[in-house]
């Protein structure tokens, strides 16, 4: 039997994006498509199993809670997560362990696949700094990406016991050494014409590694959206992270 897909954003440029491939598939249903002024009770009326969310922050959480509630799964592409919102969607679904809520930094395969490299050569370099660049109507800065790419850079640095990065910056405008997570400094740039692209460069003695990803067009972000819809189902309580559904060279 198909799944039953609602979309929340319908008419933003993910939304429509995740419309589009939706209706594209033979074992997905499109059976809701929710944007501003319409009743988020329709994923209740149209019995949805899974509810993708392409909103904004300010409203992200208020629909999470109504479908946690209501024990429909959740895939979630909304930037701008923070712990506390994590933690608030942990403790939701105490009370509803059968639900799946999938939350993604970035659903582009390569994005993802990029963040797993980052946190593997992060293991061997002593510096490292990340560059993400996106179109000038993103909300948030860094992007929920850059971020999550530097947690796992962290990680890998912290079990390597690497002391601090070298340095000597003693003078610098604000921001000009951009925001750290962690160690790690995250440039952003926002510029017309860019979709989303990050960099991620690595510096040791006598040489340096760039690991870049680009997307150009939206609908780059399906595949992985897609495989979130069909796994959510399958993997209770809340997953943060696409690659959690992924083999990764695992059998």
């Amino acid at each position: 039997m198909a799944l039953r897909v609602g979309v929340l954003g319908a008419k933003g440029h993910m939304g429509r994006e995740v419309c589009k491939a939706v209706n594209a598939t033979e074992d997905l249903d499109l059976v809701a498509e929710i944007d501003l002024g319409d009743s988020i009770d329709s994923l209740k009326s149209n019995m949805v199993d899974v509810v993708v969310d392409f909103t904004n922050p300010e409203s992200v959480m208020a629909n999470l809670k109504f479908a946690i509630e209501n024990d429909i799964h959740a895939v979630v592409g909304t930037s701008g997560f923070d712990k506390n919102m994590i933690d608030t969607l942990r403790s939701l679904l105490t009370t509803h362990p059968k639900v799946g809520v999938l939350v993604a930094p970035n659903f582009g395969l390569g994005a993802v696949l990029m963040m797993q490299f980052a946190a593997t050569t992060a293991r061997y370099f002593e510096s490292v700094e990340i560059i993400e660049l996106h179109h000038p109507e993103k909300l948030d800065a860094p992007s929920g990406t850059a971020i999550r790419t530097a947690e796992l850079i962290n990680e890998a640095r912290n079990k390597e016991l690497f002391g601090a990065m070298p340095d000597k910056t003693v003078k610098a405008l604000d921001g000009a050494r951009g925001a750290k997570i962690g160690s790690v400094p995250i440039h952003s740039v926002r510029l017309s014409g860019l979709v989303a692209h990050q960099e991620v460069l690595f510096g040791a003695g006598g040489e340096t590694l760039t690991i870049r990803h680009d997307s150009f067009d939206r609908s780059a972000f399906m595949p992985g959206v897609l495989v979130g819809i069909r796994e959510v189902v399958r993997n209770p309580g809340l997953t943060v992270g696409l690659e959690n559904y992924l083999k990764l060279g695992k059998e």
